[in-house]
């Protein structure tokens, strides 16, 4: 634990981090401001104030699925500087090893993972053409698919990061004001 002497006063960093996430969790499960203030014994201003300084970005809740990718990593980082809330990422070796597991494994992270995906506004899909016009079926809602290649996909492909930083901007931009 990393303590911080001021004055007369020490301070535990992670008291204050375990403190802070708590009360984020709090907000995030649905309190009010309010509510998780008066939970953690603080000021509504200073919860306010925590989600001000930690804000990433406003507006559309945005998931990215793509596979199977040659710079797996290089794309999560790209969706982490962006703020997008859930990205999967899987390169052809790991969708192998799905697909290598058991039946009803492998069926039941299917499952969760459109039901996950049902929470999203937008959805974005870097695959074969042939999944990614299923995904726009199964989900009715806004899909923006952007094939790596013709089904069936069974190689690695490299992300253009350019292109999808580009495509993921122009997603999560705000919403011009009526009138502008």
């Amino acid at each position: 634990m990393r303590f911080y002497r001021i004055g007369d006063k020490v301070v535990g960093r992670d008291k204050l981090v375990d403190q802070i996430e708590a009360i984020l969790a709090d907000r995030e499960g649905g309190a009010t401001q309010h509510e998780a203030a008066t939970a953690h014994g603080v000021d509504r201003s200073f919860v306010s104030w925590l989600e001000t300084l930690g804000e990433v970005r406003r507006g559309k809740r945005v998931a990215l699925i793509a596979f199977p990718v040659a710079n797996s990593a290089d794309v999560r980082r790209v969706c982490d500087e962006r703020g997008v809330e859930m990205s999967m990422v899987v390169s052809q070796a790991e969708r192998e090893g799905f697909e290598a597991g058991r039946a009803d494994a492998v069926f039941n992270l299917v499952l969760d993972t459109l039901a996950d995906l049902k929470d999203f506004d937008v959805v974005v899909i870097l695959a074969s053409t042939k999944r990614t016009g299923a995904i726009e079926k199964i989900l009715g809602r806004e899909v923006i698919a952007r094939p790596l290649g013709q089904s069936p996909l069974r190689h690695d492909v490299e992300v253009d990061l350019e292109e999808l930083a580009d495509l993921l901007d122009a997603v999560l931009a705000p919403a011009p004001a009526k009138g502008e």
